[in-house]
């Protein structure tokens, strides 16, 4: 307490009657009596004299290397931009020269990457833009490997849909299909490797903001094991549910760019419990030979009601595939993880919004001072800004904390029983396979400001009952492109189908060699459309 009292108190900053207010608020009206109120404000003033002290410090940040030096930084014209409004900034980093990991290899970052010097929107004109002072961890290391970054791209609002027809800086159309979802949140990034412009993309995932573009896109896209690859200067939506990783064309430049990201940093939290960095060396150990490797084929992840039938034959069909490389496939059940799309929105929605609010705490790390000051206190004109997604994110969490006080503690104790439960389930097995998403890339919205919140939020409804889950759990989950499927309001137009692997914590490994495996043995553009290969099998489930 003494750091209170060193010099004399004022409390003329503090009215009276305000801890009286703000115990009102958790619905507390007689917790202090008449005598103390004074003590009370007081000591309420002191705090706020620490306050105003911390925020008067220097703030600490990472120096930039200047070997590295950001060349060119400008936001497209329209005349520059591709598919629909998939960068958010343009410009050149050159990476070491002297790297062979990630040589000759571009790379573009997902706008909720801190690129030091590089305006940022996180997909929302709700707030001014923030130009970070510092790259993110997963920045420094790409660079180290020789990559070449060559952009952002554009993320959806406050990375809060599967959608790509919500961030404030335009619509991300589809490289196969124009008019159709490219998924979100990592929408940009996906296009632009799925379209072929664009190596390597590196995404956040925070209920399948990796894996649902990717699958929609034709891409094969990583979520890593939660804490094996650093979170450090990357926008938040929730510590326990943040994931960066991947996205590329190939399973080799995925495993590739997992190597050079991978592994303990010292300034998240969440690695604790990595390898050492650089200590990783998934792409020189992949293997085309997945013989004895067993795959259970999840029940509950296949008949789902809103899963597609054609997208559900044609994951069965490469599913079955890995026989003939050797693997075991089977069927199994695991009822709990229907329970996942639930789990995943109570946590979500309160970690959320907590995040949101700048109330999110209980981590170290080094975090955006930028962006936490262009996020002042929400007032009526910024929130009117929002995507219908984000607003209910807040509306919900605050409900929910409001209404149920315990519920989050609750949730948390079913969201571990669910990771135990897969844990239990990957001592039988070496990977459990389901579709990553129910139905191929559905249209883009034509949303305008002002329409209909339920008609905003309906096209991405359902997407992520495959996906979530895992990001609760923290297992390693894959998206890997397996085929076409026709769009259900056109027959005509074929879009990518992906099929999801989900491996035990920390056995990436085994889920990049069984995607290897597959990927060497199948062309995937080939199969569902036109004049290609259709593998038509006795269909099991």
């Amino acid at each position: 307490m003494s750091v209170f009292f060193d010099s004399p108190i004022s409390d003329e900053s503090i009215p009276e009657g305000e801890a009286e207010l703000l115990l009102s608020g958790i619905g507390i009206t007689n917790g202090i009596a008449p005598s103390e109120s004074s003590e009370y404000r007081q000591l309420l003033a002191a705090v706020h004299d620490v306050a105003e002290h911390v925020l008067d410090l220097p703030d600490y940040t990472v120096p930039v290397d200047a070997r590295y030096p950001r060349q060119n930084i400008h936001r497209p014209t329209l005349e520059q931009q591709q598919f629909g409004n998939a960068w958010a900034h343009k410009f050149l980093i050159r990476g070491n020269p002297d790297a062979t990991l990630l040589k000759g290899k571009t790379l573009c970052l997902k706008d909720n990457v801190a690129v030091a010097g590089v305006p940022q929107f996180f997909g929302t004109d709700a707030i001014e833009p923030w130009t970070p002072s510092s790259d993110a961890t997963v920045v420094s290391r790409v660079l180290e490997a020789g990559v070449t970054i060559v952009g952002t791209t554009i993320c959806e609002n406050f990375c809060n849909s599967t959608s790509s027809y919500t961030s404030a800086q335009g619509v991300v159309h589809n490289p196969h299909a124009e008019g159709y979802s490219a998924g979100g949140s990592t929408s940009g990034g996906s296009a632009l490797v799925g379209g072929g412009v664009v190596d390597i993309a590196i995404g956040a995932d925070q209920g399948g903001s990796i894996r649902v573009p990717s699958s929609f896109c034709g891409c094969v896209g990583l979520k890593p094991t939660h804490g094996l690859v650093p979170y450090t200067g990357m926008s938040s939506g929730d510590a326990i549910n943040d994931h960066a990783g991947p996205i590329a064309r190939t399973v080799k430049d995925v495993a590739s760019c997992l190597d050079a990201i991978s592994g303990r940093d010292d300034f998240d939290d969440r690695t604790l419990g990595a390898p050492l960095h650089g200590s990783a060396h998934y792409s020189q150990r992949l293997q085309h030979s997945i013989s004895g490797m067993r795959i259970g084929l999840l029940t509950e992840g296949f008949e789902h009601r809103i899963v597609d039938g054609n997208v559900k034959e044609t994951v069965l069909s490469a599913a079955y595939a890995f026989q003939k490389l050797g693997a075991t496939v089977e069927e199994v059940s695991l009822p709990l993880h229907l329970e996942g799309p639930a789990i995943w929105t109570i946590q979500q929605r309160i970690a959320g919004t907590l995040g949101l609010m700048g109330l999110a705490h209980g981590r170290r790390g080094l975090f955006s001072t930028e962006y936490e000051a262009a996020r002042q206190p929400w007032n009526d004109q910024s929130f009117q800004k929002l995507f219908p997604s984000t607003k209910n994110t807040i509306i919900n969490g605050l409900s929910l904390m409001k209404s149920y006080p315990g519920l989050y503690a609750k949730t948390m104790n079913v969201a571990q029983q669910l990771r135990d439960s897969y844990e239990k389930l990957f001592q039988e097995y070496d990977l459990i396979l389901m579709p990553t998403t129910p139905f191929v890339a559905p249209q883009n919205l034509d949303w305008k400001r002002g329409d209909s919140p339920m008609a905003a939020l309906k096209p991405s409804m359902g997407i992520t009952i495959n996906t979530a889950i895992f990001d609760v759990t923290g297992h390693p989950a894959l998206s890997l492109p397996v085929g076409f499927a026709p769009s259900s309001t056109d027959p005509d137009i074929k879009l990518p189908v992906g099929m999801q692997l989900v491996g035990g914590l920390w056995q990436e490994q085994k889920i990049l060699d069984a995607a290897f495996a597959w990927e060497s043995a199948n062309d995937w553009q080939k199969i569902g459309v036109p004049g290609g290969v259709d593998k038509k099998i006795s269909l099991k489930l």
